[in-house]
């Protein structure tokens, strides 16, 4: 039996602390390559938990290539599984002998960002990320511009820079966002390493431990995380998916509503056009009814603007910040999704006093944003090469997200139910009650296919019949064949469902 240990009183999630002490077994040598390692049914009875608790954390360290799981043999260490030797080390990397997990200043133990962006198999297909295909990138238009300003302004634009970003590139973000109904000086601007770095200046300019934020549920992981390491109080409001076909989409605002009564809120994070992970966009009318609520209240409203330019159909809405009269909105976005996630690239929009305080942060945590790929980005916007992309792309994006929707319809059994967004890189699907997506995976894994269990983007109450597919990296014949396989598999498992055989189990995990 293996010296496993779990504590159900502890905030860490118990599959996450199944996960740790298998993988520090294998980094002792306790457990080596080849060992079989117990099945899941059997390790749940041995430690008094929920199956799925053992297929989360076997899910973990399978994605990580520590384990591999064999039909009809079992689940083995990886004949290539890491072994720390010690002994064996340079005399200046041998382990002092110090713990240095004792020594970190928080406890966090979750990695559920690195989720997003597994390693695929050779010929996988992966629903996984939410992010531009590189094959479409326009490599010498892109080489055209960084040329360009390397030869005019290289001597300036290698040097140390303004904290608050390059001026051309400012200018040009000025021109775009006005040619969008948004009106922003530049001192209302500043350059960030895109939205996840405009996130943690936010939370180190606004918040303090044990303030709180009104989130949405699902949210992005990449928030929760943020928020969660800055010792923040989340209050998840619900997101209306629209999957029963009627009611508002978005954060539900009526929720938001009580959420703000009941609690001293420093700050609402909102995305709402085309959500991360849902898709869905919120309707006008609820978006003036926050900017409402916001204003009578007196607590800034982050508008995620991230992916509100890949609107591949329906009628444009208006941004928050667009339509923001009491000065209530922060508008944070970037290139990421539109163009070259790599180059770390973003901005914030908010009032002067704001940005300037964010300045001041940004200043002392990375002076500024690499400048050659500012310079290179202002020229891109300003020769119209921006502009050009983002059309093909949307053409491009429109053929997956049509060629998703029909193979969800041609595959999937008729209880299962998805949001139909207008824009964005991804679909939230709904399997039928009492399907555990996380366990779903495990299977379709050994076919190819990976997906985004529900369960990483809910703050509390996490649905574990939800799951993620993102389609802006797949072409449509590989999105049919990946649903497909989904779909076979869904409908196998339904049925041995109905004839009483072994079914999917709801997963009861703590909180992400």
């Amino acid at each position: 039996m293996l010296p496993l240990q779990l504590q159900p009183e502890s905030h860490i999630p118990l599959y996450i602390q199944l996960r740790d002490q298998l993988r520090s077994l294998v980094d002792s040598g306790e457990l080596r390559p080849g060992d079989r390692i117990p099945a899941s049914r059997e390790l749940a009875g041995q430690l008094g938990v929920h199956r799925t608790t053992i297929a989360n954390a076997y899910a973990d360290l399978e994605s990580e290539g520590l384990i591999q799981g064999h039909v009809g043999r079992g689940t083995f260490i990886c004949g290539d599984a890491p072994v720390r030797q010690i002994s064996a080390a340079p005399r200046a990397m041998v382990a002092s002998g110090l713990r240095w997990e004792a020594l970190f200043a928080d406890e966090r133990g979750d990695d559920s960002l690195a989720r997003l962006m597994p390693e695929v198999p050779e010929n996988g297909i992966a629903f996984v990320t939410a992010r531009p295909s590189g094959e479409y990138f326009p490599l010498e238009d892109f080489r055209r511009c960084c040329n360009a300003v390397l030869k005019t302004d290289g001597r300036r634009i290698l040097q140390l820079g303004s904290s608050e970003g390059y001026e051309p590139l400012k200018s040009a973000l000025v021109d775009l966002l006005r040619s969008e109904g948004t009106n922003v000086p530049l001192d209302q601007l500043l350059i960030t390493d895109g939205c996840q770095q405009s996130l943690d200046l936010l939370c180190k300019a606004f918040l303090r431990p044990g303030d709180c934020v009104a989130i949405e549920n699902p949210a992005y992981p990449g928030a929760i995380a943020l928020l969660s390491a800055a010792r923040v109080r989340c209050l998840a409001v619900p997101v209306e998916t629209g999957a029963e076909g009627n009611g508002p989409l978005g954060m539900d605002v009526s929720s938001l509503e009580s959420v703000l009564v009941q609690n001293r809120v420093k700050m609402i994070l909102v995305t709402p056009d085309f959500q991360n992970p849902t898709g869905t966009t919120m309707p006008v009318a609820s978006r003036r009814k926050l900017l409402d609520l916001a204003a009578r209240h007196q607590i800034p409203v982050v508008e995620d603007h991230i992916y509100a330019r890949l609107r591949l159909r329906g009628v444009n809405v208006p941004s928050l910040a667009s339509m923001d009269r009491g000065g209530v909105v922060i508008q944070i976005d970037s290139f990421s999704k539109a163009a070259f996630p790599g180059l770390r690239v973003g901005w914030v929009v908010a009032p002067k006093n704001v940005i300037e305080r964010l300045r001041m942060v940004k200043q002392i945590t990375d002076l500024h944003t690499d400048q050659l790929a500012q310079a290179t980005l202002a020229e891109f916007v300003k020769r119209g090469f921006l502009a050009r992309h983002l059309a093909r792309m949307k053409k491009v994006y429109l053929g997956c997200l049509n060629a998703l929707e029909m193979a969800l319809a041609r595959h999937m059994p008729d209880d299962v139910t998805w949001t139909r967004p207008e824009g964005g890189m991804s679909v939230w699907v709904t399997l039928p009650p009492g399907v555990d997506a996380a366990e779903l995976l495990i299977h379709v894994r050994e076919r190819g296919v990976l997906f985004v269990p529900g369960r990483h983007f809910y703050l509390q109450g996490p649905q574990p019949n939800t799951l993620r597919l993102g389609f802006a990296g797949l072409d449509e014949k590989r999105i049919d064949r990946g649903v497909a396989t989904l779909g076979q598999l869904l409908k196998a498992e339904l049925r041995k469902r109905q004839h009483g055989a072994r079914r999917f189990e709801p997963a009861r995990v703590a909180l992400v």
